[in-house]
Order: structure tokens, then C-alpha cells, then sequence
């Protein structure tokens, strides 16, 4: 391997250590924030809203990413970069001063248009700045710097919202993500980074549907308030969600079509089998078992630290081990994880089972989440890496958004029993199962990229 082969060279020293430093406290923020949330809701007489100020920063996720993918296609990544720092900083301020909770869930919508865009931002510039041969180094980089505040992000959350306040975990991480940001965009200032063949697709439709999935997400999560409209309400969101999506995504990616619609239907999947089940871990130690905040973190450390261990084994093993082995290791491992965490609710288990068990719902991720972004730039050129790179965390975010919505308003109608538990635990397990028909499908990425 020569010198420049290495993501730390000092070539590229400074935009990786800024750019992981910002997945850094990205993955911490979120972390954290599903820790401290029921100590949130709590504090703000918010317990209606729970599931929205999660839903709703995803949702509106989706309209950043389309806006910085489209914007990534025609210039240079470094404009639309900083735009999207911008409204997550200023996001998270919102929330930080929230005296309620509807001022807290309007922080987090903004906070989710510069997270989505942070997202799309950041990957592009991996294409543009990196050699081909070292995306997969950089995206083990990522995934290697959600382990530390995977660790201990989600007892420090707890700890700084026993201890201290709440407020300091979004008011701290908005200060130090500034601070990375300035190290990137100083790097990345002057470099030539504009695509010799700017994309010329229309962006304000695209923009319209993005706004047309975010309004369903939220509809979704708020349809437990309509009383009487709940079932037309959730018929419509539903509905916005799914039609707004497919001009968002690759052709035919609702059809599991091989290639790169399916590894962007994946993505959504498991996403939403995830990070729909994984906000009640925390909150079933708090309710059932009475821990603290402090310990229950403990639920999404272990799973933080089976996902470094799949991230690593990807990134040496991955193209030994194959897509479709890593697909039936990973859904495994994801259902596994899912159907514990339901028997520990549904039976009293003792809450070492949760633990233990849901550690492996982080095996499972580790080994298909790099992989899956790694195939989309493989798929991808200069003209569509925004449009591709905004697709997959669309989907993330569509398929995060809308199973924490549906989760939530399932819990809600449940009257937040053991009963709700146990269906949101449920349900991750059958979207889970379900995301083996695109798994089997995602091909090589040697063929013609999709679009």
C-alpha cells in the first residue's frame, strides 16, 4: 500500500478526522437523545409526542437529503455541507432551551433538515475527495466512530440528565460539531471538487415529494391524536409516504429490482426494524425494571459494541463473505435481538436477556449498514452519487421514521402496557424477516450503475 492509500495520509488528514469527528457527534447526539428522551418527556409533560420527536426528525431528514443531494449534484459539495451544519447546530439550540414539548419536536424537525443534508453532504465529498480504493476504509472510519459514543454515549446521556440537565446533551454537542465542521470546510475549501458533468434533473419536484413523505411521516405519528380520524389519517399517511417515495429512489426499488434498488430497499428495512424497536429498550428498563437513566444506556451499549465488532468484520471479511451471507448473518442476528426483547416483556424475563439479547441487533447492523453504503457508490457515478447517496439515507430515514411512527401510535393505542412492548418488539421482527427478499438481491456492482 503506498502513502496516499491511507485515509489518515496527510493528504487527507484533516477532512477525514473532521468529517469522522462529525459522525462522531452525530451518532453520540442520537444516542443520547434516545436515552434521555423518557427523562425528557417526563420533564415536559410530553408523553404524547414521544414517538414524534423521534418520527419527526427522520421525516424531515428526507427533505434535507433531496435538497443537498440535488444541490451536491450540480457544484461542489462544500456550500451544501455548511447549510446543513447550519440547521442542525441551530436544531439543536431549539431543543437545548425548549420550555416544552412542542418547542422541543420543532427543534428536532430542524435539527433532522441539516442531519439528513450532513449526511448526503458528507458522502458525496468521500467520492470526490477519496480514490475508489479507500471508500471502504473511510466508511469503516464511520462506522468506527459511532463505537466510542456507542460505548459510552448512552450511560453518559444518562448520567448528564441524572447529574447535571438534558439540555446540556443537545446544548454540547451543538457547540462541538461547529467546531469539527470549521476543520472540514477549511480543508475542503480549496480543493476542486465540482463535478465535470453537473446534473441538470428537476430539483423542486423532487423537493415537493420530499415534503409530500415528510408530511406523511408526521401524520403517521400524530394519527393517535385524531380520535375519531385516527383511521383515515393513517390511511392517508400511508399513502403521502409511498407515493412520495418513488421519485425519491431508484426505479423499481419497491419491487426489490437486483442491484441497487434493492440495496436501497434494504437499507430502509432494517432501519426501520432497528431504530423502530430501539427506542423502547431504554424506556421498557426505566418503566418495568425502574433503572435509571444511567443504567439503562446499558441496553444500547452492548448493542454498540457487537456492531463495532460486525463493522470490523466487514471491512476485513466482507468481500470473502459475500452479499448474500452477510445479508442472512446480519436479518439473523437483527431477529434474534427483536424476538428477545418481546419475550423479556411479554414474560418478565429477567432484564439481562434484553441486554444481552439485543447486543446482537447491533452484530447484525455492523455487518450490513457499510456494506450497503459501500454498494451504492459502487453502483454510482459523478452525475448520480448525490441522488444515490440522498436515496439511501432516504430510505433510512423513510424506513426509521415511518416504523417509529407506526410503533408509536400502536403503543399509544395499547395504553403503554407490557402488551405495547411486546407488539413494537413484534413488529421489528417481522420488518426484519422481511428485508431478506431484498438482501438475496443486492448483486455485485459490477454491472452498469442503476438509477
Amino acid at each position: 500500500m503506498t502513502t496516499t492509500e491511507r485515509i489518515w495520509h496527510p493528504q487527507y488528514v484533516w477532512v477525514t478526522a473532521g468529517a469522522v469527528a462529525m459522525i462522531f457527534l452525530a451518532a453520540t447526539q442520537a444516542l443520547a437523545v434516545t436515552t434521555v428522551m423518557p427523562v425528557v418527556s417526563a420533564d415536559l409533560d410530553g408523553a404524547a409526542l414521544y414517538a414524534v420527536a423521534f418520527a419527526g426528525t427522520l421525516a424531515t431528514s428526507v427533505i434535507g437529503m433531496v435538497a443537498v443531494g440535488a444541490w451536491c449534484d450540480r457544484t461542489d459539495p462544500v456550500l451544501p455541507l455548511a447549510s446543513a451544519v447550519g440547521l442542525f447546530v441551530v436544531g439543536l439550540l431549539i431543543a437545548g432551551a425548549a420550555g416544552d414539548m412542542t418547542t422541543l419536536v420543532v427543534g428536532r424537525l430542524v435539527q433532522g433538515l441539516g442531519t439528513g443534508g450532513q449526511t448526503v453532504a458528507l458522502y458525496v465529498v468521500v467520492a470526490r475527495v477519496y480514490p475508489t480504493a479507500l471508500h471502504g476504509r473511510v466508511f469503516a472510519a464511520f462506522s468506527a466512530a459511532w463505537v466510542v459514543p456507542s460505548i459510552v454515549g448512552p450511560v453518559l446521556a444518562g448520567a448528564v440528565a441524572d447529574y447535571l440537565h438534558w439540555r446540556w446533551v443537545f446544548l454540547g454537542v451543538a457547540v462541538l460539531t461547529a467546531i469539527a465542521f470549521i476543520v472540514v470546510f477549511l480543508r475542503l475549501r480549496g480543493l476542486p471538487l465540482r463535478t465535470s458533468e453537473p446534473s441538470d434533473a428537476p430539483v423542486l419536484r423532487r423537493l415537493s415529494w420530499a415534503i409530500v413523505v415528510a408530511v406523511g411521516a408526521l401524520g403517521l405519528s400524530l394519527a393517535g391524536e385524531a380520535g375519531a380520524w385516527s383511521l383515515p389519517v393513517i390511511a392517508l399517511s400511508l399513502a403521502a409516504i409511498g407515493w412520495g417515495a418513488r421519485p425519491l429512489l431508484p426505479t423499481s426499488t419497491l419491487r426489490a429490482r437486483r442491484g441497487l434498488p434493492s440495496v436501497i430497499l434494504m437499507r430502509g428495512l432494517i432501519a426501520g426494524a432497528l431504530f423502530g424497536a430501539e427506542i423502547y429498550v431504554p424506556y421498557l428498563l426505566i418503566e418495568e425494571y425502574g433503572f435509571s437513566s444511567t443504567w439503562a444506556g446499558l441496553g444500547l451499549t452492548t448493542a454498540a459494541l457487537l456492531w463495532a465488532l460486525g463493522a470490523d468484520l466487514q471491512g476485513r471479511f466482507g468481500d470473502r463473505l459475500g452479499n448474500t451471507r452477510i445479508t442472512l448473518l446480519g436479518t439473523v442476528q437483527l431477529l434474534a435481538a427483536t424476538l428477545a426483547a418481546a419475550a423479556t416483556a411479554a414474560f418478565a424475563l429477567h432484564p439481562a436477556v434484553l441486554i444481552v439479547g439485543w447486543a446482537l441487533a447491533g452484530g447484525g447492523m455492523g455487518l450490513m449498514y457499510p456494506r450497503l453504503t459501500v454498494l451504492t457508490l459502487a453502483y454510482s457515478t459523478p452525475q448520480n452519487q448525490g441522488f444515490n447517496s440522498s436515496a439511501l439515507s432516504i430510505s433510512d430515514s423513510i424506513g426509521a421514521s415511518a416504523s417509529i411512527a407506526a410503533m408509536g401510535l400502536v403503543f399509544v393505542m395499547l395504553q403503554a402496557t407490557v402488551a405495547s412492548f411486546v407488539a413494537v418488539f413484534l413488529l421489528a421482527a417481522a420488518l426484519a424477516l422481511l428485508a431478506l427478499v431484498p438482501g438475496l438481491r443486492l448483486g455485485h456492482a459490477h454491472q452498469a450503475p442503476a438509477r
